[in-house]
């Protein structure tokens, strides 16, 4: 896992840039060491001869960890240049086919693999697709002068790339692995989108392909970016799908693949044990999370199976009740005979991660889960440099108490007759009220009762500030794959409108907040996190297979309940979900109220102009009373305002 950043200088065709090759090569290499904690054992930066075209990486060695892995990379045949951040965990084939042609290796690090294939075939959708793994990475192409930013399938690497311009007219191209590279750059625009902090108030985290910079945005998964040195361009084309989810999704489902396979289970534990032996390929050592659920608990079990000696395992336990899962953990660990390590942290040590949050994450993101994912990965890497994580299982098989939940609920609501004339009943009255709770109560009934289908009950019943509170000034109408059903699966192929939520959840919340943060939680301490469950064929073949194989009877995941019961006993594992969570909410009527009030301070609000202050302070008062429990609410107001505050 490493860091990658760079700038491709899109001056008018024929004028030279007005920096010399030494000032881009020290704004390149002030970038680039912004990524440090991703990349601390190497780094280095490639500029051409003019200074237009510069690549940064920070690397972290995982394979090969002599000079051969080094980067930047230049092919073997000398046309292209990369900076690669990931993993290909079928490199070692792949390389067999380059070295029949006539390739002759320099190391063995999976980056020179690519660059072959990028050599033969180009970077095209048959390089991309051989390559089963997860990798973001940005490609100079000397002949043909052009620039290709490359994101995997599912988002598992984070991407960012954006035009910054100067009073000249002149434009760069600016991408990285975080945000924090494009704040180096002299040109960069660090103007906040409104519309991107509205949406972090619905979903905690900012949706792709947005940031919340005006100027940059996230490369969507599965996608490509192509950005030639031709002078004249006034915007970025359009990223270029190389792998789609939905596309692959329906088509798998449209076909008849279960004909072929006889056993469904045999068949997923085949492709969950080939997922995890081929990423526990490392020249550093490795381990694994461990909470004690289903999918981490597999994972270690799989691991287990394919190790010769005990597999390290990590967890974290917390003193309050609720919110702590060390002991089922310890239990899976004591039963599958790993080398378990447990920490007990307490709430100090827990609070004390908040103030690094903004630098970590680089943009606000409102998911509280960030403290103990922080903590477990400090912990794992105090022994480890790579670990395995059991983040996917829910999204592709139906773990969410949420959809059962919000399924139920539906179900409900249409049986309710004339509830139209209700919603419309309820509007009036709520619209009549002055501002305050009862108003918020009568309109929320007013909008659940006349929602047209069970896709806008998912879309309604996930937000945190809900789209009748706007309370972000100035922000713009929404444009993300959430709020456009037209882009959701479900036109082509017949699926149940629970699938339609698990696929929606698999191409927003999975990349945009799960992946995320995962990546900067381990990348921080300069750990390697990799996602076996979300190996694309996986992906592919549970959308073979219909609802009622993961999900019957209140209970989801059914498959990987029944291939983890065969490496460990039912009762250690089978339990209500437990979200891995610290006390937010008891903590802001406690330890952290002043940090609290300081952020949400009206006068503060009003001066700083990013929000209306009226519903904010009304929700605070009320979690302070204890009547309500708004702490997800004012979380995502609080992370903003923390995350403001270094932008100063």
């Amino acid at each position: 896992m490493c860091g990658l950043t760079g700038f491709l200088s899109l001056d008018a065709a024929g004028r030279m840039p007005q920096r010399s090759r030494d000032e881009s090569r020290a704004i390149l290499e002030h970038m680039a060491e912004t990524l440090r904690h991703r990349g601390p054992d190497d780094g280095d930066v490639w500029l051409d001869e003019t200074g237009r075209v510069g690549l940064g990486h920070r690397r972290l060695s995982i394979l090969d960890l002599s000079p051969a892995g080094h980067q930047p990379m230049t092919s073997h045949c000398g046309r292209y240049v990369i900076v690669y951040n990931g993993e290909i965990y079928n490199h070692l084939d792949q390389r067999s086919h380059h070295e029949n042609c006539g390739v002759r290796f320099r190391g063995h690090s999976d980056t020179e693999t690519l660059l072959a294939a990028i050599s033969e075939w180009g970077v095209c959708e048959h390089s991309l697709r051989s390559c089963i793994g997860m990798f973001a990475f940005a490609v100079w192409d000397t002949r043909e002068q052009t620039l290709t930013l490359v994101r995997d399938r599912l988002g598992i690497k984070p991407l960012y790339y954006g035009l910054a311009r100067r009073a000249d007219g002149s434009r760069t191209l600016l991408f990285g692995s975080e945000l924090k590279a494009f704040r180096e750059h002299p040109d960069f625009d660090a103007t906040i989108d409104r519309t991107s902090v509205q949406l972090l108030m619905q979903h905690s985290y900012v949706p792709s392909p947005r940031s919340i910079y005006s100027n940059v945005r996230k490369l969507p998964p599965g996608t490509m970016l192509t950005v030639p040195l031709d002078g004249n361009r006034t915007s970025l084309p359009e990223p270029v799908a190389w792998w789609n989810a939905r596309l692959r999704a329906e088509q798998v489902r449209g076909t008849d693949n279960q004909s072929s396979v006889s056993d469904p289970i045999e068949h997923l534990e085949t492709l969950l044990r080939r997922a995890v032996g081929s990423r526990m390929l490392s020249d550093v050592p490795l381990g694994a999370f461990l909470s004690g659920g289903i999918d981490s608990s597999l994972v270690v079990a799989l691991m287990q199976q394919q190790s010769s000696r005990p597999v390290q395992t990590f967890s974290i336990g917390f003193e309050e009740e609720g919110y702590n899962e060390a002991t089922h953990a310890k239990a899976v660990a004591e039963h599958l005979s790993t080398k378990h390590t447990e920490l007990y942290v307490t709430a100090q040590q827990a609070r004390d991660v908040i103030p690094s949050l903004p630098t970590m994450f680089d943009e606000p993101f409102g998911d509280s889960s960030q403290i103990p994912t922080f903590l477990v990965s400090q912990l794992a890497r105090q022994h480890v440099t790579v670990v395995l994580s059991g983040d996917g299982g829910d999204e592709l098989f139906g773990g969410y108490n949420r959809y059962l939940h919000l399924w139920n609920r539906w179900q409900k609501l249409n049986r309710i007759p004339g509830r139209r004339a209700i919603a419309a009943t309820f509007g009036a009255i709520g619209r009549a009220l002055p501002s305050g709770r009862w108003r918020d109560r009568f309109l929320y009934r007013a909008q659940l009762a006349g929602l047209p289908d069970a896709g806008a009950l998912y879309q309604h019943g996930n937000l945190h500030w809900p789209q009748t509170d706007p309370i972000v000034i100035g922000a713009g109408p929404a444009d993300t794959l959430y709020w456009q059903r037209d882009r959701w699966i479900g036109h082509d192929v017949p699926i149940e409108p629970m699938e339609q939520w698990m696929w929606l959840d698999a191409a927003t919340y999975l990349p945009d907040d799960i992946l995320t943060k995962i990546d900067r939680a381990s990348m921080a301490v300069g750990l390697e996190a990799r996602v076996p469950l979300l190996d694309h064929r996986i992906f592919e073949f549970s959308w073979t297979q219909p609802l009622a194989w993961k999900v019957a009877g209140g209970e989801g995941k059914l498959p990987l309940r029944e291939i983890l019961s065969r490496y460990v006993p039912r009762e250690l594992f089978e339990r209500p979900k437990m979200g891995f969570g610290v006390p937010i909410d008891a903590w802001l009527r406690g330890p952290l109220r002043d940090w609290a009030e300081a952020l949400l301070d009206e006068n503060r609000l009003r001066r700083e102009g990013f929000f209306h202050p009226t519903p904010i302070r009304r929700k605070w008062a009320e979690h302070l009373s204890g009547r309500t429990d708004w702490h997800y609410h004012l979380w995502d107001v609080l992370m903003f305002q923390s995350w403001l505050e270094t932008q100063a």
